[in-house]
């Protein structure tokens, strides 16, 4: 029997990824049913879950997967350029992905094993956003009246409030200065003395 290369198992995996991230984002957790995964990523239940123990896994490794994908964002350039990609639907699969972000909100909600499970993969773009605010703050760039960990909580609540916005329909054409606002918050302001002495 050949041997599966490691490209051919990390493509056969994105491909489930994929499939999942538009049949949880257009059924639910609930109603993403073997079925539909398997119409969804055009492969056998035999061989979506060959990479994946079960749907639990699967869904916890898509919101993992879109977590990372947006933590490398942050790293190179602050969670409000991730909420302007979402703004200019320039992320991959934004619809798709806002589905899947409401799902696993929803999930932590209500499912206590499931909140246990998904703490231990979220701390991800937490911790990339609070590193980026440190090395803004060492920059000089960012306010230094409050704590960096607040001005975390803030930007993620932020971000949560325009998934809800974006993924109930609403209109998001003039959210835009919304972001400049956030973004402005955040930065340090020089004292009006010191700007007008520079």
């Amino acid at each position: 029997m050949p041997r599966v290369s490691q490209d051919h198992l990390d493509a056969r995996r994105r491909q489930i990824l994929d499939g999942a991230r538009v049949c949880f984002a257009r059924h639910g957790y609930e109603g993403a049913t073997v079925r539909r995964l398997e119409e969804a990523t055009r492969l056998s239940r035999g061989a979506i879950f060959h990479h994946f123990r079960d749907k639990e896994s699967l869904f916890l490794a898509l919101a993992e997967d879109d977590a990372a994908r947006m933590a490398d964002v942050v790293a190179e350039q602050g969670l409000v350029q991730v909420m302007r990609d979402l703004l200019a639907n320039g992320s991959e699969h934004p619809a798709d992905w806002l589905g899947t972000r409401l799902e696993v909100s929803r999930r932590l909600r209500t499912d206590p094993e499931f909140r246990a499970r998904w703490a231990e993969r979220s701390e991800q773009l937490t911790t990339a956003t609070r590193r980026r605010l440190q090395r803004q703050r060492e920059a000089g760039n960012l306010r230094d009246d409050v704590d960096v960990q607040v001005l975390t909580a803030f930007l993620e609540l932020v971000l949560e409030g325009l998934v809800s916005h974006l993924a109930m329909g609403l209109p998001a054409d003039n959210l835009g200065p919304v972001l400049d606002l956030v973004e402005e918050t955040v930065r340090r302001h020089r004292a009006r003395n010191e700007a007008t002495s520079a």
